[in-house]
């Protein structure tokens, strides 16, 4: 007789510990994300939600534990294996991270220039295609400088998949943009996700987008350094008795919403 089996998690984070010297900013941090996920990494100001985002994408290593993407031990693992490993991943920076001296078109083209051996017109046919995809069809030679804040994360998201990302990752993508804007983003965020096949991981306190696109999610604590809770925000949110996880989600409203209004996924 035949089981059916769970598919392995994409990514497994266990008894992870961030510090910075002798301080412990996180401790014992525990969970699994799923292929297909928009996995929200939540929590108030100072928690850690960034700093455990740069243990993910290689760019800090954690105090203890292990970070796992499938069964590669990215900590473990040499140099070249974890460049690699995050050859299979895009960044989308708070900033943008933009290039100001370079135009849109050869912004999105740094990842296809230092990471295949693409002819110069196949890189310029899919950054064009990148570019409209975010909806940027005919920015090709604007420069940062000379487009809105939204069209730069928007950009930034192209420059992201350049390579076609499996796994993405996104570090307040919604920060500094009005509410329209954030809610296009959100659901280019949901498009591709869907075009892609692409893995989101998200680091936010927008409570629009993390119930808008949230599909499971962690809460960092910054007073018992560790975290508190996990589940899709919906579920939190109707069933937490965690007064702190209550709070964040409600704003200080009820669990019920009369204050709060979240979006369906």
């Amino acid at each position: 007789m035949v089981q059916n089996m769970q598919p392995k998690p994409l990514i497994t984070v266990t008894n992870l510990t961030m510090a910075y010297d002798s301080f412990v900013l996180q401790r014992d941090l525990n969970f699994t994300i799923q292929q297909g996920d928009i996995f929200v990494i939540m929590g108030d100001s100072g928690c850690g939600k960034s700093t455990l985002l740069r243990h993910m994408i290689g760019l800090k290593e954690p105090a203890a534990g292990t970070v796992y993407f499938r069964d590669a031990d990215f900590w473990a693992a040499s140099e070249g294996q974890r460049s690699q490993i995050m050859r299979r991943c895009g960044i989308l920076y708070q900033s943008s991270a933009l290039l100001s001296s370079m135009t849109l078109a050869e912004n999105v083209a740094l990842p296809l220039r230092q990471h295949t051996t693409l002819a110069p017109d196949e890189i310029a046919d899919l950054v064009s295609l990148k570019l409209r995809l975010v909806g940027l069809a005919g920015f090709d030679g604007f420069y940062p400088s000379e487009i809105s804040g939204g069209m730069k994360k928007r950009a930034g998201l192209a420059r992201a998949i350049a390579l076609d990302p499996e796994i993405l990752f996104f570090d307040e993508p919604s920060a500094g943009l009005d509410p329209i804007s954030a809610r296009l983003l959100d659901d280019l965020i949901l498009e591709l996700r869907d075009s892609l096949g692409a893995t989101i991981v998200i680091v936010t306190h927008e409570l629009a987008s993390i119930f808008a696109i949230g599909s499971d999610s962690i809460f960092l604590d910054a007073d018992s350094h560790t975290m508190i809770a996990q589940g899709a925000p919906q579920t939190l949110l109707a069933s937490t008795t965690n007064q702190k996880v209550k709070q964040f989600l409600t704003r200080g409203g009820s669990v019920q919403g009369t204050d709060i209004k979240p979006l369906s996924p």
